[in-house]
């Protein structure tokens, strides 16, 4: 039976995303693993791999093609033996939706299709759908497949499933799911609506910009932020006169190395470290609960064309600072290109934004849920302090942590920002 290649959903956010372009063509033959396609997400593009072996009978969505939906059939797999005269027509009994009809259906959520009976729940005598590759796998393990739960479109078994299960050995029952929470209410639109504006400019010049999946996000996701988490904002100016003569000094002992540090290599290191000496405050807020994270995960934010990203720097507090250096270089590159894997910008406690080098002095910066906290840094400039009863100068440089109040109360968002303050200005304690 022909096997639908459905859209796939590459990240926790992606509805929907551009069939980016087509690696195969219909009549070639691909196996589990190959790249078949490339998909432009919310925040990426990504290859997609086959998950089964087979003949590309038909191609339903041609490259190029937007805002296909997540699960939308986009072409079709034959089995050994199939051609493309066995791939079925449309029914007659599901005609296409009429266009006020599918303009009501498009405003509400998807339902979710029908998962496959569970292995233990199969009637006897109903059909297995299984890959030729599988069967015959399972023929060789002497796997039963009527014991396996498929993972492939539609409940379909593939190789991976049969290559996990233990042969004679029958899959127990699927635990029954629980119930799906009650969604969410949409947002009230903040403002009047596009026509309205559009109204307001009509005897003025101006150019509609359509937004894209990575301006939706950001504008729905910081919107729910603001909204919904209850800010509030600790602010400290710091001193980098120490913390640049070392610098210096290392990256001249890194030369060598093609290596050159950056004030903000020793950001992400102090912030790490910040997080293991106030572990309290190393947390994210999960809904009805906190979780408290042991390593230092420091997401940092990357200004791309038409957004951002926040590749997560992980075990941070382990790596050493050409190391994070290093790490950061490489994945701002790919973000810039937009090439990061979902695991890359997803997770992490902590954030930092950096805008110092664009010559703000200081800003408030939003924080990005599920983050109980963001780092807010601007320009380090020369300015008078007084020490010790005398005016002299220092590079000051001046930071706002944003801070979830559900996650970490005012006495700790300061503990943990006089450490960042104390690790930035006494550097070589770091390495230590």
């Amino acid at each position: 039976m022909p096997t639908e290649i459905l859209m796939p959903a590459l990240s926790p956010t992606m509805e929907e995303g551009t069939l980016a372009k087509w690696l195969v063509k219909e009549g070639d033959t691909v196996k589990s693993g190959d790249v078949m396609a490339e998909i432009e997400t919310d925040k990426a593009t990504m290859e997609f791999e086959a998950v089964d072996e087979g003949v590309i009978g038909k191609i339903l969505v041609a490259e190029g093609t937007e805002g296909v939906k997540v699960n939308t059939a986009i072409a079709v797999l034959l089995d050994e033996g199939e051609s493309a005269d066995d791939i079925a027509a449309p029914k007659a009994d599901a005609p296409k939706a009429a266009p006020k009809e599918a303009e009501a259906k498009a405003t509400e959520a998807p339902a979710p299709s029908k998962p496959a009976p569970a292995a233990a729940e199969r009637a006897e005598g109903e059909r297995i759908f299984a890959s030729p590759l599988a069967r015959r796998i399972a023929a060789d393990k002497g796997v039963d497949l009527a014991a396996i739960e498929g993972s492939g479109p539609r409940g379909r078994i593939v190789k991976a499933d049969v290559e996990a299960a233990t042969p004679g050995a029958a899959k127990p029952a699927a635990a029954p799911e629980a119930k799906a929470a009650a969604p969410a209410p949409a947002a009230t639109p903040a403002g009047p609506g596009a026509e309205a504006v559009k109204k307001l400019y009509a005897d003025r010049s101006f150019e509609e910009v359509k937004l894209d999946g990575m301006r939706k996000i950001i504008a729905q996701r910081l919107g729910e932020a603001k909204q919904t988490i209850p800010h509030f904002y600790l602010r400290r100016d710091i001193e980098l006169d120490a913390l640049l003569a070392f610098r210096g000094q290392l990256n001249k002992q890194l030369e060598a190395r093609g290596v050159k540090l950056s004030v903000n290599d020793f950001i992400i290191k102090a912030c790490a470290l910040a997080l293991q000496q106030v572990p309290e405050a190393n947390a994210v807020w999960a809904g009805d609960r906190i979780l408290k994270l042991k390593p230092s995960d420091v997401a940092v934010a990357v200004a791309v064309e038409g957004g951002l990203f926040t590749p997560v720097l992980k075990d941070a507090e382990q790596k050493s600072l050409s190391t994070l250096s290093a790490e950061m270089k490489d994945l701002a590159t790919r973000a810039r290109s937009r090439r990061l894997a979902p695991e890359e910008y997803q997770g992490g406690s902590f954030a930092i934004s950096n805008l110092g080098m664009f010559g703000i002095d200081n800003f408030d910066a939003v924080i990005n849920p599920p983050h109980g906290a963001i780092l807010a840094v601007g320009a380090g400039v020369q300015k008078p302090v007084v020490k010790d009863g005398a005016v002299t100068v220092a590079t000051v440089m001046s930071v706002t942590l944003s801070v979830d109040h559900r996650v970490i109360d005012g006495a700790l968002g300061a503990e943990l920002l006089n450490a960042i303050k104390a690790n930035l200005e006494n550097p070589m304690a770091m390495l230590a």
